[in-house]
């Protein structure tokens, strides 16, 4: 077990929406791979996409991990409560040269490219503004101009990955038309600041790794994290659980009477830590859980794991 001064993770939930069965998962792996190696645990509110930050998400986050069993030793502290870290690494990456305005929009975008890149949400930069610089006084995001080369990291649960992020993504946003910080920097500034040392996460964010492997070297923050990709929890019909899976939301199921551990009972044998579901106690799942064993392919919520949840 490493002392636990020596290596720091964090839970990052964002207000934007309930939390579910998939983000508990998340949340309770890396709070038992924290406790079992003696990390210590950093809660951070990613709040900073005002428009899509719903009123009490984030205490009623805070309120449902704590209901499920989960601690930390740090926070939780708010990302908008203090925004001159991000305008500091911003002022650093322009100082450099490394930054352009782009006023581009999303249909520009389309209408540039017709590959659409990574998902339904994602479309490759083309560098319109970079090579066209946009007339002074327009409202104008911030990209960051990003080389042609390959970043290579290991992921411990995902191998090795060879990433080129100029023809994933291209030079990508790092600040939004409202003058506040994107997620790529943001995420980069505030593990940063923590002292990060092991990311726990959905494999969503996986293709999101190699942006911020170039904005940890452009920013200088010395080694990056180590980055730990879980498989996501899908719905029936193999997509990402959503409100289309019906109610998957922790919230509705401590409100209908559920309890925290019948939700963790269904989460152990998602890792594979039962065979079978059964109620379980935060404290034995940390005790428990075997990152070997945690099965490597997405799982399925399936009709029957809803019915034992409502039983």
């Amino acid at each position: 077990m490493d002392p636990p001064s020596h290596r720091i993770t964090r839970l990052a939930p964002s207000p934007t929406g309930a939390l579910h069965l998939g983000n508990a998962r998340t949340f309770l792996i890396n709070w038992a791979l924290a406790r079992q190696r003696g990390w210590r645990i950093v809660l951070r509110i990613e709040d900073l996409d005002g428009p899509r930050v719903k009123p009490q998400a984030a205490q009623q986050a805070i309120d449902l991990l704590r209901w499920l069993g989960v601690d930390w030793d740090d926070g939780p502290w708010s990302q908008r409560h203090d925004l001159a870290p991000y305008q500091a690494a911003l002022e650093q990456l322009a100082v450099s040269g490394r930054t352009y305005p782009c006023t581009c929009t999303r249909k520009d975008i389309t209408a540039a490219t017709s590959a659409p890149h990574l998902d339904d949400h994602e479309l490759r930069y083309p560098g319109t503004c970079r090579t066209y610089p946009p007339i002074d006084g327009q409202a104008a995001a911030l990209r960051v101009v990003v080389p042609d080369e390959d970043v290579v990291f290991d992921d411990v649960l995902c191998g090795r990955q060879v990433v080129n992020v100029q023809r994933q993504v291209g030079d990508f946003v790092v600040a939004t038309k409202v003058a506040l910080p994107a997620y790529q920097l943001a995420v980069v500034v505030d593990d940063a600041a923590a002292a990060v040392s092991d990311v726990v996460r959905g494999d969503d964010l996986l293709n999101s790794t190699g942006r911020q492997l170039w904005l940890q070297r452009f920013l200088n923050l010395g080694p990056p994290p180590r980055y730990y990709h879980l498989p996501l929890v899908l719905g029936p019909d193999g997509r990402r659980l959503a409100k289309r899976h019906g109610d998957t939301r922790l919230l509705g199921y401590r409100q209908s009477g559920v309890s925290a551990d019948r939700v963790v009972g269904l989460l152990s044998h998602w890792c594979g830590i039962i065979d079978r579901r059964s109620p379980m106690s935060s404290a034995d799942f940390r005790q428990n859980f075997n990152l070997d064993r945690l099965p490597r392919e997405p799982v399925r919520f399936s009709k029957e794991d809803a019915t034992w949840l409502d039983t």
